[in-house]
């Protein structure tokens, strides 16, 4: 009997709580009733709010349901509990619930358990999307079977019973699936670490130490892959267990990937210098997308060919809200940006095009500073449009810089995206560049930034 098969045979007798539907759950609680689990539902939206449709196919298929106000309380009465991503491990009842016996787990984790192939997983505040979509395409164009899951992709534990070892598992995670983990990935990838996520994690430690798990429980014959460039990432360099390989865009370690002068893509294994692809090849613009570049090839050294990258890098067009182009009109080019929640991806997004820009920000507050952003959207913005819950600290932030006085910035305020939309249009001019790129998450108006980014390439597209 089979790892897979022995763990969904110790449930048999078991009862399961789900704590919310969505795109991590849905297909894992159908699995889980195929194989006659006892399932219960927990959402904190009572049944008249809740997805009429979901409900009745899992109450017809035997799924209990513990909805609205004190949801949580039925975690007492279960043996097992799947939470989402979003609900804080440190949650105070979470807590109160793992202290009484109760097991808390995810569908990550759980896949990492029971996983039979290798596994790459990335991490980091910054660029882990676009990284991991890489390693994906890397490991396609040889062709692997490759498995995209975590924060990207899709739910993976739902196909576990359909992985083989053959296959590839490619992960995201974020700070909110790693503060749990106590598995770690074959080959994992930290991309940077800067301040993010303050408004949920504890403080800013607590933050680096959730990334950090994605190392922890590597052993001696795994590989990590760290930022040489970014000193939070470096400093994680003495948890590594197996091979450490940096990247970097200002130096050339003695193990890892970098950027020659000549704006090559290399790999340096201890004086054995391997040529990749010249980052004027590289389809998507910045050189925040050479840093990812950098990473994947780090992750794959030695499983994927020069010559397989170099044909990524001509032909993959990027991950959709990534500077990703909408549409010119009038000789102006709208860019949708909008995984830009934090000022250090706006920075990145502003170093991508060497010219000003017009920026559209705002949204919801995730307890960071705009002031690391404030000098440098005065020297590379032209208009600056603000909306949202944030607008008016943005704003402050950015007046109060040394350079606004002198940087003939516009800044105009709007309630919405269709009125920020129109504010950009009314104040372009052809070869400008307008790109949505809002420093802050996306809550106070959308349910998740794909919401926030397909909403402006509408508006931009109704124009």
């Amino acid at each position: 009997m089979s790892k897979i098969q022995r763990y969904f045979n110790m449930l048999k007798d078991k009862r399961v709580a789900f704590i919310g539907t969505g795109v991590s759950h849905n297909d894992l609680i159908k699995l889980f009733l195929s194989k006659g689990i006892n399932v219960v539902i927990c959402d904190k939206k009572d049944e008249e709010h809740f997805d009429q449709d979901i409900y009745e196919e899992f109450l017809s298929r035997g799924a209990e349901f513990a909805l609205g106000e004190g949801y949580l309380d039925e975690l007492f009465n279960c043996d097992i509990v799947f939470r989402t991503p979003g609900m804080y491990y440190n949650n105070e009842k979470l807590t109160e619930v793992r202290r009484s016996g109760v097991v808390v787990t995810s569908e990550m984790e759980t896949f990492f358990d029971l996983c039979p192939c290798k596994t790459y997983a990335i991490t980091g505040s910054d660029g882990k999307t676009t990284t991991t979509t890489l390693v994906s395409e890397f490991l396609k164009a040889e062709g692997k079977r490759v498995l995209l899951g975590g924060n990207i992709g899709k739910a993976l534990l739902p196909i576990i019973e359909t992985v083989s070892e053959s296959d590839c598992a490619v992960v995201e995670l974020s700070s909110f699936q790693l503060i749990s983990m106590r598995e770690s990935p074959d080959v994992a990838g930290i991309t940077n670490i800067r301040p993010n996520h303050l408004n949920v994690h504890k403080d800013m430690n607590e933050y680096i130490e959730s990334k950090r798990n994605i190392l922890y429980h590597q052993n001696a014959y795994s590989r990590a892959v760290l930022s040489l460039d970014d000193e939070t990432t470096r400093n994680l360099s003495d948890t590594v267990r197996g091979d450490l390989a940096y990247f970097s865009i200002k130096e050339k370690p003695e193990n890892g990937s970098f950027l020659r002068e000549d704006g090559m893509l290399c790999y340096n294994e201890r004086g054995k210098v391997t040529e990749y692809v010249n980052m004027r090849d590289i389809k998507i613009p910045g050189m925040h997308n050479v840093e990812d570049y950098l990473t994947a090839i780090a992750m794959t050294y030695g499983e994927v060919k020069p010559e397989t990258v170099a044909k990524v890098a001509r032909e993959f067009g990027g991950v959709e809200h990534r500077i990703e182009f909408v549409r010119e009109i009038e000789g102006v080019k709208y860019y949708n940006n909008s995984i830009a929640s934090s000022p250090t991806r706006v920075l990145a997004c502003l170093a991508a095009f060497d010219q000003k820009q017009i920026l559209i920000q705002g949204g919801s507050d995730k307890g960071i500073s705009f002031e690391p952003m404030a000098d440098e959207i005065c020297r590379k913005a032209k208009v600056l449009i603000l909306m949202g819950e944030t607008a008016q600290k943005i704003q402050d932030a950015v007046t109060a810089s040394p350079l606004f006085a002198d940087s003939g910035l516009k800044i105009i305020r709007v309630k919405n995206m269709e009125e920020a939309v129109k504010a950009a249009y009314d104040n372009s001019e052809a070869g400008d560049i307008v790109t949505l790129s809002p420093a802050c998450a996306s809550f106070d108006m959308y349910r998740m930034f794909e919401d926030r980014g397909r909403h402006f390439k509408q508006c931009v597209k109704a124009l």
